[in-house]
């Protein structure tokens, strides 16, 4: 199996270059659209794309990606499709794809057959949200997703020891929170990224992505000077939500400066 995020941040590595990780919902607006928006963003250079399942209860979301769920899941996304059109995008492009989800739509697709069918569908990690690692261990059923890799999520307000134990078993990048809340881009990073990004590094060799309020080519840069990656998703979405006749063009025409400004 291809290991494309490990060999997309060795690239990026040697280049000294930094991530640009775009988030999308999948299924917004529609099936083929969506497909149409995932080829836009690796086309234009988008390193890794986050796609997020529609959810019912997206907790941790704010109301753009919220809204997006929604529009996804009306007009008929389920977790089998999502994995169709990973599928489809993979006819295509090699861009690493990690699915950003809650526990419940897996645990009821299935926790080992989840991992098995996204991983066979072209999927490269996972972020479960509301799945702590160390909760996973107490029970088995939990435990057995191998296929895909661990995603971990860290927030300024992860106690040290905490922080410890997420880097100590995180897989392909990190994503670590720039400010506390949920996800959406009505509040800039915070200034202390790079502290962040440094009590992280201690206990990990893994790539940190920062996240959360980034909507600015201004703001991608100063987060790429400290980290190995950017994420921009909340922004991205509202793309779509205000252009839904030509989505893809609109998103494409959004990203290119936030994804040169992370290049540097």
């Amino acid at each position: 199996m291809p290991d494309r995020l490990t060999d997309t941040f060795s690239r990026l590595r040697s280049s000294n270059q930094k991530a640009f990780v775009a988030y999308i919902a999948a299924g917004d607006p529609d099936f083929e659209r969506s497909l149409e928006i995932m080829h836009a963003l690796a086309d234009v250079g988008s390193d890794i794309i986050e796609l997020g399942l529609p959810f019912s209860d997206p907790l941790a979301d704010g109301i753009v990606n919220q809204m997006a769920a929604d529009r996804a899941l009306k007009v008929g996304m389920t977790t089998a499709r999502v994995l169709e059109l990973i599928r489809r995008f993979r006819e295509t492009h090699e861009t690493p794809v990690v699915l950003f989800t809650y526990l419940n739509p897996v645990f009821t697709y299935g926790f080992k057959e989840f991992h098995h069918d996204a991983a066979a569908a072209g999927a490269d990690g996972i972020l479960l949200l509301d799945l702590p690692p160390d909760e996973a261990t107490h029970d088995g059923a939990l435990a057995t997703g191998t296929e895909l890799k661990n995603i971990r999520l860290i927030a300024p307000t992860t106690p040290p020891e905490r922080v410890r134990l997420l880097a100590g078993s995180a897989e392909g990048f990190i994503y670590a929170l720039s400010r506390t809340g949920v996800t959406g881009a009505h509040g800039a990073p915070s200034a202390n990224i790079a502290e962040l990004v440094a009590s992280i590094k201690v206990h990990t060799k893994v790539p940190i992505c920062v996240g959360f309020g980034i909507s600015t080519p201004e703001q991608a840069a100063a987060v790429a000077a400290v980290a190995d990656g950017v994420i921009v998703g909340s922004a991205i979405v509202k793309q779509v939500e205000l252009h839904q006749d030509n989505p893809a063009e609109a998103v494409r025409l959004f990203a290119a400066p936030l994804i040169a400004a992370t290049k540097g």
